[in-house]
């Protein structure tokens, strides 16, 4: 196999100088004018006037925020699925599907050939920042594995495809990249999650893999696979895979998983990196150490829109971009972009930990709080307490998610309840103990509100705590039909009847609150 690294290398260090240079500001007043000028011709655009937008005032003004329902109610559903010059020049050919976290309805996310380019280009700048840190790298001598769905796709109508994410990507790779892609097509077809796993567990062990990415969740599961095929008595990619320089990891929250993940890559000099991919577009990546913040993708066809979470619901919220957005603010993100999204609200919350760069971190979804009881409980505070809770007592997370149980006497005051699924076989009582008190107090410390509910259990019981034997997320997700691909486990739960199911497997399971 030729090693591509040389020649990249000449690319990453034009990279680097060019996003060095580059203002972020004027970046993205460009890319959004260029995409006003590109869809202005369409039903969308002729509606919205694009032709004498020429500012992001001007287009603030003109295009009110829209989620995928008023999309799909207002303009994609009534033609679905050709949806021609609709809201972006020409037909859609690809759609990506995904399902809500927690509510499991399937949606449709238009995807053009330009946000395949836009992807790709982000994927470039991932390896650029790799190599920028790690200058003898030769990550292109070998393979790069992307642990994803089928790559699978199905016709909707003639010339247009829905699938997976992963498989959308699969099928507009250029054939010359081949060489340097594992799994090969027809492993990557495979649907049934189970068997593929077994099968790429073992053909990967015959590769010279250099780079593996996935969602952490589902490479748990993978390399778990690798080490039963192997007869090892614990995870260590420096044995699995000997050559491995770079390790992936976006879709979810990496906190709750860094603790075992540090464990997996010890002896290793494989880095870790982070990124932020979504069926609407390619967000943000890396571009320092780990845990360091992501860096938006500011010049491949994205425009980012940033409005305060608590105004989202509000009739004219405050729309921020990078000119104006700030730092620690917890912000729903919206976006338009070169596949017809325009002031879409993307479901995501983020804040900014640097502008210049801008930086930021996610915190959770726009639907994705708990605040059953007024505790105003964000996904990024749940993780982080889950994280240091694990930490204290030195088990590293596997699974976890929380919802509410709401006393049938309305006088008492509610509470939560953590399944957790953690690493290291049986919990103590003790640990127990400590992982539910860790909770509370690192919560308390982070929100007011949950403190004020908490204060002399006025308002909210302590937390308790169901641990689940191992594979118990596993089995939960299989009797729901989100094994594998790009299904996640739902952190926050705030449905009670889906929550209840998990309860009572984890319960079943052996172990007690």
């Amino acid at each position: 196999m030729l090693d591509l690294t040389p020649i990249f290398r000449r690319y990453a260090r034009w990279r680097m100088q060019q996003l060095a240079r580059a203002d972020p500001v004027e970046t993205q007043r460009r890319q959004l004018l260029r995409l006003l000028a590109a869809a202005a011709g369409t039903t969308f655009g002729r509606e919205h006037g694009f032709s004498r937008l020429k500012s992001v005032e001007d287009f603030q003004a003109a295009v009110r925020l829209r989620t995928y329902e008023d999309f799909w109610q207002e303009y994609w559903g009534s033609s679905f699925p050709v949806l021609d010059n609709c809201s972006w020049p020409g037909p859609i050919p690809f759609f990506a599907l995904t399902s809500g976290t927690t509510t499991g309805s399937t949606k449709h996310i238009p995807c053009t050939r330009e946000l395949n380019r836009s992807n790709a280009r982000a994927g470039l700048d991932l390896l650029a920042f790799h190599h920028h840190h790690q200058p003898h790298s030769r990550l292109l001598g070998g393979k790069s594995f992307m642990l994803g769905g089928s790559t699978d796709l199905s016709e909707l109508a003639a010339g247009v495809t829905a699938g997976d994410l992963s498989g959308i990507a699969a099928s507009n790779l250029p054939r010359w990249t081949r060489p340097w892609c594992f799994p090969p097509l027809g492993l990557a077809l495979m649907k049934n999650w189970e068997k593929k796993i077994a099968v790429l567990a073992q053909e990967s062990l015959h590769q010279n893999i250099r780079m593996i990415g996935g969602v952490p969740s589902w490479l748990n599961l993978f390399f778990a696979k690798m080490t039963e095929i192997t007869g090892s008595s614990e995870i260590r990619l420096r044995k699995l895979f000997p050559a491995l320089e770079l390790l992936v990891h976006g879709g979810i929250s990496f906190e709750p998983y860094r603790m075992r993940y540090d464990a997996f890559l010890e002896g290793s000099r494989a880095e870790l990196r982070e990124v932020y991919p979504a069926s609407e577009g390619f967000i943000a990546l890396a571009d320092r150490g780990s845990g360091q913040g992501l860096r938006l993708v500011l010049d491949h066809g994205l425009f980012f829109e940033f409005v305060p979470v608590d105004e989202l619901k509000s009739e004219r919220p405050t729309r921020h971009w990078v000119a104006t957005a700030e730092t620690e603010v917890n912000y729903a993100l919206v976006l338009s972009s070169c596949a017809g999204l325009w002031s879409y609200i993307l479901g995501d919350t983020v804040k900014f930990i640097d502008r210049h760069p801008p930086r930021i971190l996610v915190t959770g979804r726009t639907s994705y709080s708990l605040s059953v009881f007024g505790e105003h409980l964000i996904g990024e505070e749940i993780e982080d307490a889950v994280s240091r809770a694990a930490a204290r007592i030195g088990r590293p997370v596997v699974e976890f998610s929380v919802g509410a149980q709401i006393p049938e006497d309305a006088a008492r005051p509610g509470k939560h309840l953590y399944v957790v699924e953690l690493s290291g076989g049986q919990i103590t009582a003790e640990e127990q103990a400590t992982f539910a008190a860790m909770i509370d107090r690192r919560l308390i410390e982070r929100n007011q509100d949950y403190a004020a509910h908490r204060a002399e259990g006025f308002g909210l019981h302590p937390p308790e705590v169901i641990t689940a034997t191992e594979g118990t997320f596993q089995k939960w997700m299989k009797q729901r039909g989100k094994l594998g691909g790009q299904h996640k486990v739902p952190r926050i739960i705030n449905d009670a009847e889906l929550f209840h199911s998990l309860a009572a497997l984890a319960q079943s399971s052996g172990h007690s609150k």
